[in-house]
């Protein structure tokens, strides 16, 4: 018989088919302090967590029967994941619970800009009857673009839709058989940006994210535009914003998180009578708080029986022979994917890793998260770990495959990563570890090289004629960008080349807009790897 704890209040509907089950136990006791629970955690397989519980190294420690910790919920801040993993306790979380809930809430924001509702209700109430002052507009033949077509923003898509609305659908992952399948229309940024009449953001917050949407961008929009963000605070510029409504190119926003939460008193989006502002509303509904609970209650049973189970937040136990021998591979491994994923502007379809030398002889699944964790982290941020990885890469038609060789040319191992496009301009980088000098890249695509994967670099690709590198470091060094390491690949004489700067800081936009203009030079591309 196993035992439940479950130490937050969640009803009784989120945990029914634990209490149902004939193998289970379920004892609810909410409101333990640390110590309270360090006295009784031991007895039980299993815990239960909101957000209120602390779930620390301690209480672990003490929970020498404790199998899984299940967060109702999507945040694990709550939970020491290090503790959990060095104890093999799986830990797991609900990130689908909220899904419609957040969705819902995107399109109640939508219809009460495009109406003016909230505006309206306030000085109804205040008793002046205004009809003239609340002129809205349809959502119908309107252009909706949506940023992030991950589980919410295709929800979103989906009841636009029904609403006649034309869809503009931009991520990084979606690919145009995906896009056919959804009945959306493929689209850039870029696209979004000129040619939507209502924007909704439903994107991760991440380096390549954030002010993803400021002052170029409104500069260039559809005079009258609408836009939604109940996503992440800080995807849209919240300065740029307020200058693009007051210039009457932008008629309202609608937004349900902050950069900074909560605002200050002062915030202006908290008096602009042209924008609607919730508190970080998104997941919550009744169904939302009992979607999480009951999501993760089913996980838990199925971790208990030993059946399979998805949702899981840390590294499942790897046997410490795998693990000593892999080890050392998995920051080499994250790091090929990102910087893999930094060079390729298509949607991947299909993520390829190939291990050559001793790696072909042990169980490589562990590493080769690391590198699809790589892969989708420069585009889908926190919410990437190397447990969800596969399950995130199979939810966006990502496919993976892996295959190995004994043998390697010049290395004792060797990783090559490829992500392959649907237009079939794939992009190779591979690896090695190499004794003295540590994490190396050797290849990329057919060029050979030696480069450290470290801090800020700018791979350049052009033609390969005398004076390219200097016109390259003359422009870096009147932008202040100075140059600690360079090296060059090519395959012929006078052909198709490539040049890779280490640099000592951020790369400005516009110097990389400036080297890619220099005669000469195809492409300058920063790739960052912090």
């Amino acid at each position: 018989m196993f035992k439940v704890l479950v130490s937050d209040p969640i009803s009784d509907l989120g945990i029914q088919q634990l209490m149902d089950a004939s193998d289970v136990t379920v004892v609810k006791q909410t409101g333990l302090s640390e110590d309270e629970l360090v006295a009784i955690i031991g007895e039980y397989d299993a815990l239960l967590v909101r957000s209120q519980t602390t779930v620390t190294e301690r209480i672990m420690t003490a929970g020498t029967n404790l199998k899984v910790v299940g967060r109702a919920g999507v945040g694990v801040d709550n939970i020491d994941l290090e503790a959990a993993t060095k104890r093999g306790i799986i830990v797991i979380n609900a990130p689908d619970g909220n899904t419609i809930t957040t969705c819902e809430h995107t399109f109640a924001m939508m219809m009460a800009l495009a109406r003016h509702i909230p505006q309206a209700y306030a000085k109804t109430i205040k008793g002046t009857w205004d009809r003239k002052t609340f002129i809205g507009v349809e959502l119908n033949n309107k252009t909706l673009g949506v940023m992030g077509m991950g589980r919410i923003g295709s929800e979103v898509a989906r009841r636009a839709k029904a609403f006649g609305m034309n869809i503009l659908a931009y991520d990084p992952f979606l690919t145009e058989e995906r896009a056919e399948k959804m009945e959306v229309k493929l689209a850039s940024v870029d696209d979004i940006i000129k040619g939507a009449d209502f924007i909704t953001v439903h994107t991760p917050l991440t380096p390549e994210t954030r002010n993803m949407i400021s002052r170029p961008q409104f500069e260039v929009m559809k005079k009258g535009m609408r836009i939604i963000n109940c996503a992440r605070g800080g995807v849209i510029d919240e300065n740029a914003l307020i200058e693009a409504i007051d210039q009457g190119i932008v008629a309202g926003a609608a937004f349900d998180v902050f950069e900074h939460e909560p605002p200050q008193a002062d915030h202006p989006f908290l008096s602009h009578p042209q924008i609607i502002v919730t508190p970080h509303l998104g997941a919550s509904t009744i169904e939302a708080q009992e979607n999480v609970a009951i999501d993760v209650s089913e996980e838990v049973l199925h971790i208990l029986r030993d059946e399979p189970f998805k949702n899981a937040v840390n590294i499942p136990p790897v046997a410490p022979s795998v693990m000593n021998k892999l080890q050392p591979y998995f920051s080499l491994g994250e790091k090929l994917g990102r910087f893999a994923a930094q060079v390729t502007n298509q949607a991947v379809s299909e993520i390829q890793v190939d291990y050559a030398g001793d790696l072909s002889d042990v169980d490589t699944l562990p590493l080769t998260r690391y590198i699809i964790k790589g892969v989708l982290s420069h585009h889908l941020g926190s919410e990437v770990n190397i447990v969800n990885c596969t399950h995130l890469a199979k939810a966006r038609d990502v496919n993976v495959v892996v295959s190995k060789a004994p043998k390697t040319k010049g290395f004792t191992n060797l990783i090559s990563v490829t992500l392959k496009t649907q237009n079939n301009q794939d992009s190779l980088v591979a690896g090695t570890l190499l004794q003295g000098y540590g994490e190396r890249i050797v290849l990329l695509d057919k060029f050979p090289v030696d480069i450290a994967p470290a801090g800020h670099q700018i791979l350049i690709s052009h033609n390969d004629k005398p004076g390219i590198i200097g016109k390259v470091g003359t422009l870096l060094g009147q932008n202040d960008v100075n140059i600690a390491s360079m090296q060059v690949g090519r395959k012929i004489v006078g052909g198709e080349a490539i040049m890779i700067l280490t640099v000592d800081k951020e790369v400005p936009k516009n110097v990389l807009i400036q080297l890619a203009a220099l005669q000469e030079i195809n492409t300058a591309i920063e790739i960052v790897l912090d």
